[in-house]
């Protein structure tokens, strides 16, 4: 018997088409690998900005969750908008419930555009429900500002934090740092029982990078699913998002921040032997 490397993604749904489960799933898709979602909650946003969120009703995320996790085999899990409470506590119930192997949290807390969309008592509800079991969480400067409370200004400042985060709780950090914009990018992957490691990034010149934490994250758990480890995994996001980026530079999708360009190097599904 056969079947396909598979990654759930449980996010909120983009209207515009650039971040969120839209974004996940032409990842997922990209990479060679099969996507399954769940929805968080709905928004209305376009490339300029959020204009109303809709939460989904908690027991009907769990329907979803459950419908997926009773029929298909889920290799890697990708987290990312939630905005309330009842939604956090729903998703570590079905994580502790059907045990996936790795699970990549990106907690989303504001939008490209600068829009805020989680809500305040959520955060200390992520702390304690969803980064302990989360293999990996992927916070950029803005959300790791949040998180550790404090400004994050340079790289020695980035492997403080992400020791922060780790000692707090969180199995493993890859800290963002995309938005200290230099010739060079630089972030930092940190585990529980590792050390620090720094990924280098050359900066591209682009406005359209919505969506762009949503992509390294869903590929990070793309790879994974597709049999690399979490370091590799974590190389090959990188190359696939900076690739995305460049290709999807100069092109005009809406009067904002455009989506990259996932389909830029589309690859075979693969098929796994069971």
């Amino acid at each position: 018997m056969q079947r396909y490397p598979t990654v759930l993604t449980i996010a909120g749904s983009d209207s515009g088409g650039g971040a969120g489960i839209q974004a996940d799933l032409k990842t997922i898709a990209a990479l060679g690998a099969y996507g399954t979602s769940a929805i968080t909650a709905l928004t209305a946003q376009n490339t300029q900005g959020v204009r109303a969120i809709h939460p989904v009703p908690p027991a009907f995320l769990k329907s979803q969750l459950e419908a997926v996790f009773e029929d298909i085999k889920i290799d890697a899990v990708k987290i990312g908008m939630i905005n309330t409470i009842e939604v956090a506590q729903v998703i570590a119930e079905i994580l502790d419930r059907f045990q996936p192997e790795f699970v990549v949290f990106d907690p989303v807390m504001v939008s490209t555009s600068g829009s805020k969309l989680i809500q305040d008592e959520t955060i200390e509800v992520l702390w304690k429900e969803l980064f302990p079991r989360a293999t990996l969480i992927t916070p950029n400067l803005d959300e790791a500002q949040i998180l550790v409370n404090r400004k994050i200004e340079n790289v020695e400042d980035m492997i403080t934090a992400s020791r922060e985060m780790i000692d707090r709780g969180c199995q493993g950090v890859l800290l963002k740092g995309g938005h200290l914009i230099a010739p060079k990018l630089f972030d930092v992957f940190d585990q529980k029982n590792g050390s620090p490691q720094i990924f280098e990034t050359e900066y591209i010149a682009s406005q359209n990078v919505h969506g762009t934490g949503c992509t390294l994250s869903s590929a990070i758990a793309s790879y994974v699913a597709l049999g690399n480890t979490l370091a590799d995994a974590i190389q090959l996001a990188k190359k696939y998002v900076a690739g995305a980026i460049t290709a999807g530079k100069d092109i005009t999708t809406g009067k904002g921040s455009g989506p990259l360009n996932h389909s830029f190097s589309p690859q075979v599904m693969v098929i796994k032997s069971i």
